[in-house]
């Protein structure tokens, strides 16, 4: 695994960015509507940092909703996308979730 490729969990749902892990998008989507989404979010993205650079908190705002927008369909925001009742984890330390021996094993 090359260091830009991100540590993700055996089973595929969540990234590890400095010991914390974040959802990854849904592996259900279509291919064509998860590029769509990517584009959307990266383009909401470039816009969060224009607002900011431009001190426009209104701006800033909507860029955001944006974002929260393409994630949420992505699957990496709202409900978690997998159908066997585990809990979501994203934003916990690794240390303190089931992926714990997982990961000090690495």
């Amino acid at each position: 695994m090359s260091s830009s490729t991100p540590l993700t969990t055996p089973d595929g749902r969540y990234i590890v960015v400095r010991g914390r892990l974040w959802r990854c998008t849904n592996p259900e989507l279509p291919e064509a509507e998860r590029q769509h989404w990517v584009q959307r979010l990266m383009q909401a993205r470039r816009s969060v940092a224009q607002a900011k650079r431009k001190r426009d908190a209104e701006l800033e705002r909507e860029a955001r909703d944006q974002v929260d927008e393409a994630k949420r369909a992505l699957g990496e925001r709202g409900p978690v996308w997998w159908q066997d009742g585990a809990p979501d984890y994203t934003q916990y330390k690794v240390a303190n979730t089931p992926y714990a021996d997982w990961y000090a094993a690495l």
